[in-house]
């Protein structure tokens, strides 16, 4: 967050902390012979973020519930009581009925503390068995398997929309470059198809997270475990856990699961970060290779002339905003003993923006890569210059019999002729180039064309037409 955007949320904090009452809280007040300092209260309390997760803290106490019945620690109605009462909050919570307390600190409390109200003695018994410091871990690992579904879900939207723009450019040619340089004749659907690829690896590390994440630590407690007659399994099968946490200290510590999501989603945000640059490259007027939709850029204030591409730059620069909630998860976790420390509630805010910052990058770029308008000639004209279709040149004198090196080396020499006589290599007479080799031939001028170097790169994974098109087929066949 920005320091103007946490003054504002420390203000709000402030004036709502101090309409509300001073007492202790009471779900572990019996203890203290004294409130809690107001400052502390406020410094110490994180409803203000955490009551995102609400609906997962309903879902895994309901489970919970429904566990401790039957094995024999809730009466049928005490069950039936707890699950009625916490479905009404939850849909006081939806319909903004519901009131936050910063005294209750969490949302666990403030869900507990209203449910007691609502319903009695039953509700005070639905905390058996189980700890905040368990709680609060599953409650994020089921709020993170929803946002990865999601967070997939948009990622293969963007992967469909390349292999559309790839279809409809595979024909296009256009420089590929190397340090910056132009290096050889590609097509602008190949170049779509290399940022499917990474997106393609984005998601299979998404889903691998996930399985690390679909394991649930409810039944670890405060970090012992419970002395209960708990049925974890049966848990677990209700909160829909392919596995269970089987270290009650870890269970309650581990954060991993989190840290490596946001490595996954820092990869991502670089991922789309290149994506950006070469966007906004390509849309200067030194490149003027795209054009991106006013819908998708901004103007100047005081440059009439001026088309911003604003969408681009705000996902490079938000690209660090991710990577600093990684570096902040990472170092939150560094020096913290066993088992559960406060520590962990500074987990969250990383964590959540992350998922909100990746899912919007995620989705306006879905949405603006089909609206790319292409400048083909453009591309084309710029792949013309540079000599771009040196290395068929020195492919071609290879398969005449010469050794790579020195084909090399002849090559360079007529490039630096053509550069001396202002000259592409396609331009030089056949005189001319077999004065640097007496092997080439009249066939030479169909690998110097830019079509030609791009046909002859005709193997699984290259540029050529034919193997873009067979990339896309491939794609789409994957994306089902």
């Amino acid at each position: 967050m920005t320091n103007d955007t946490q003054h504002k949320r420390h203000t709000t904090i402030l004036k709502e902390a101090s309409r509300q009452t001073t007492q202790t809280n009471q779900s572990w007040g019996g203890r203290f012979s004294e409130p809690t300092d107001e400052f502390v209260k406020i410094f110490g309390a994180s409803i203000f973020f955490d009551k995102i997760l609400a609906p997962y803290d309903i879902q895994g106490s309901i489970a919970h519930a429904t566990m401790l019945q039957e094995v024999g620690l809730l009466t049928n109605n005490e069950k039936n009581q707890i699950i009625k009462g916490l479905e009404k909050i939850l849909n006081n919570i939806k319909t903004g009925k519901f009131k936050w307390s910063v005294t209750l600190e969490d949302v666990h409390m403030n869900i507990e503390a209203r449910l007691v109200k609502m319903i009695g003695d039953a509700g005070k018994k639905l905390h058996t068995g189980r700890s905040r410091n368990d709680q609060v871990a599953t409650d994020i690992r089921l709020y993170l398997r929803d946002q990865i579904d999601d967070i997939i879900n948009e990622t293969k939207r963007l992967q469909l929309t390349l292999t559309d723009i790839a279809e409809k450019e595979t024909n296009t040619i256009m420089p590929g470059f190397t340090h910056l340089q132009a290096a050889q004749p590609i097509s602008f659907g190949h170049h779509m198809m290399a940022y499917f690829e990474m997106l393609a690896r984005d998601v299979e590390r998404l889903l691998d997270c996930r399985k690390r994440i679909n394991s649930m630590p409810l039944g670890s407690a405060a970090l012992a475990g419970t002395t209960y007659p708990i049925n974890r399994t049966r848990t677990a099968e209700l909160l829909g856990f392919e596995r269970i946490c089987l270290n009650s200290l870890d269970g309650v510590s581990d954060r991993d699961f989190a840290i490596e999501f946001l490595s996954a989603a820092s990869i991502i945000m670089m991922h789309l970060s290149r994506f950006s640059e070469e966007l906004i490259l390509w849309s200067s007027a030194q490149f003027n290779f795209i054009e991106l939709p006013d819908s998708f850029c901004t103007g100047s204030s005081i440059m009439p002339q001026k088309k911003n591409p604003d969408v681009p730059e705000l996902v490079r620069g938000k690209t660090g905003r991710v990577y600093g909630n990684l570096t902040s998860l990472l170092t939150i976790m560094k020096s913290q003993p066993l088992a559960y420390n406060k520590d962990n509630q500074e987990d969250k805010e990383p964590l959540f923006d992350t998922v909100d910052t990746l899912k919007a990058c995620l989705r306006v770029f879905a949405d603006m890569v089909p609206t790319i308008q292409t400048k083909r000639d453009n591309m084309y004209n710029s792949t013309k210059q540079g000599y771009t279709t040196a290395t068929d040149l020195a492919d071609y004198l290879v398969n005449k019999g010469l050794p790579f090196r020195d084909a090399h080396e002849v090559v360079g020499k007529s490039v630096a002729y053509g550069i001396e006589h202002q000259k592409d290599l396609s331009e030089l007479s056949l005189e001319e180039l077999q004065t640097f080799d007496s092997c080439i031939e009249n066939d030479i001028f169909e690998m110097l064309s830019l079509e030609g170097s791009l046909n002859a790169h005709n193997h699984l994974g290259a540029t050529s037409p034919n193997q873009v098109k067979q990339a896309i087929k491939i794609a789409r066949e994957t994306l089902k």
